[in-house]
């Protein structure tokens, strides 16, 4: 009895998944014979979004070369300035951003040491001296004498 009922279950497993298939097939069928104007609007949509996104794809790309073009044209007026101001003796970095210097009428710019601005604070006070135990806190350690902590 036991054998039958899975030998019942194992045909009626295959028999169902033959059905299913045979359903889909006629649905598939019924459904590209029946709307065949559907599937030819589908189609000339699908073909006029591509040809839409390919000229937006063609706009991008005029884009960067125009951009491409106006930085090689950039790199270019930089090189020949530089090359202009190596020729005339002066230091060729730096030229382009500080003009005003140019014009002053003072020491050679090699002479010149330039300091830059520091915008950042210092992260310990000036009196700050590790090995001195002042200025830096409650722990101070001096040589030859033992810490607050080391008790004993």
């Amino acid at each position: 009895i036991v054998f039958s009922c899975i030998l019942l279950y194992v045909v009626f497993q295959k028999l169902s998944a033959r059905l299913r298939a045979l359903r889909q097939r006629q649905l598939e069928r019924a459904a590209a014979s029946v709307e065949p104007d559907v599937v030819v609007k589908r189609q000339e949509a699908l073909a006029a979004a591509r040809l839409k996104m390919q000229e937006e794809l063609n706009a991008q790309v005029e884009k960067h070369k125009e951009k491409l073009k106006q930085l090689e044209e950039e790199k270019r007026r930089q090189k020949i300035e530089m090359w202009d101001s190596m020729q005339e003796g002066k230091s060729y970095k730096g030229n382009a951003k500080k003009p005003q210097e140019e014009d002053s009428p003072g020491p050679s710019t090699s002479s010149v040491v330039v300091k830059r601005k520091s915008d950042r604070k210092p992260l310990r006070g000036g009196g700050y001296n590790p090995l001195s135990g002042e200025g830096g806190g409650s722990c101070s350690w001096r040589p030859g004498r033992r810490g607050p902590s080391s008790g004993g």
